[in-house]
């Protein structure tokens, strides 16, 4: 099942269910007016919206045409939004391009940080910054919708708690992060809001793709036209969803309409550091990675930061080459 937001000129917008294809919607504000009451009230709903999603399917009931850059975030304004660094060898490259030397604990015990869940942005909207020495970057990554979570939860029960499965960008602003870090306090300032794809799925809509708690297919990731990433999901994710919920939920409970994010995809070669597409690597799924790189084989970055008017644009598909979550596609924009 595939449900989305339309924006209806409310803040909340309006849920509907999206055909496997993402041609045709349903509205089910009926059943659940928002994203946010399907998720409060999921257990009554559930079966009501996969009905809706059959009929659907055999168009027994009213349709419309779907169109991507019509929706908001499949839900603009979380309970929590947590994002982890799942990816370690991404945070270890991050580290060695500055002189940090990475402890071992962050190989068995998750890095995660609480980011701004009021106000997502929808798979169409732009990025805004308000200067380009921010230092602008994406950062293509997998997220999870989740239920009610008890506080103290263990991996292997979190992992029935994942209601929803979704891509986004979390947007950073690089060149404000050591400023931060160094406060010893987190991020704040040097995070972006948050944008989604138009989509959001049930696990089961994706399959053999989806096991052991991970999403095993490449995102998708070009810049201005280009292709700049394609690194696998699934392949050297070394803390899987589960275990970053119940991280999250270690001492607190996590509310339905929760977001866990995956922190960015990131895929080593041969044991090493990843390689651009275009010299056989599967690319990056951020500019801080390849800049890292850059700096560690040259003594310093060559790639630049977004600038005002590149254009992002970020998708997964199924084996058959079909767009499962619809594409985020944003412009960078001076605010």
């Amino acid at each position: 099942m595939k449900l989305a937001t339309l924006n209806d000129g409310t803040r909340d917008g309006k849920l509907v269910v999206v055909s496997k294809d993402l041609t045709r919607f349903t509205d089910v504000s009926h059943i659940a007016p928002t994203m946010r009451d399907a998720l409060d009230n999921w257990a009554d709903v559930k079966k009501h919206l996969q009905n809706a999603d059959q009929g659907l399917m055999v168009g027994s009931v009213p349709s419309e045409r779907f169109h991507e850059h019509e929706v908001m975030a499949p839900l603009p304004r979380a309970a929590q939004w947590a994002d982890g660094s799942a990816y370690v060898n991404h945070v270890e490259l991050v580290r060695k391009a500055r002189g940090a030397e990475m402890p071992q604990s962050f190989w068995e015990d998750p890095l995660m940080y609480m980011g701004a869940a009021d106000a997502m942005l929808g798979a169409r909207d732009a990025i805004p910054a308000g200067d380009e020495d921010w230092g602008i970057d994406l950062e293509a990554e997998v997220g999870v919708v989740v239920d009610d979570v008890p506080l103290g939860i263990s991996p292997q029960d979190a992992a029935d708690k994942i209601l929803l499965v979704t891509i986004l960008n979390d947007i950073s602003f690089r060149s404000l992060i050591p400023g931060e870090l160094a406060k010893g306090f987190g991020f704040l300032q040097s995070k972006g809001p948050t944008a989604f794809s138009p989509v959001a799925v049930t696990p089961d809509e994706l399959g053999d793709a989806w096991h052991d708690g991970k999403l095993h297919l490449p995102i998708l990731v070009q810049l201005d036209g280009e292709l700049f990433g394609k690194a696998d999901a699934g392949v050297d994710m070394t803390f899987d969803f589960p275990t970053l919920i119940a991280h999250a939920a270690k001492t607190r409970k996590l509310s339905a309409g929760t977001i866990i994010g995956s922190g960015t995809v990131s895929n080593k070669l041969d044991g090493g550091p990843g390689k651009p597409v275009g010299e056989g690597g599967v690319g990056y799924s951020c500019l801080a990675e390849i800049r890292t790189i850059e700096t560690i084989n040259s003594g310093k970055p060559e790639t630049p930061f977004l600038g005002f008017g590149d254009m992002v644009r970020i998708e997964m598909n199924d084996t058959d080459g079909r767009s499962i979550f619809g594409a985020i596609e944003q412009v960078v924009v001076k605010v």
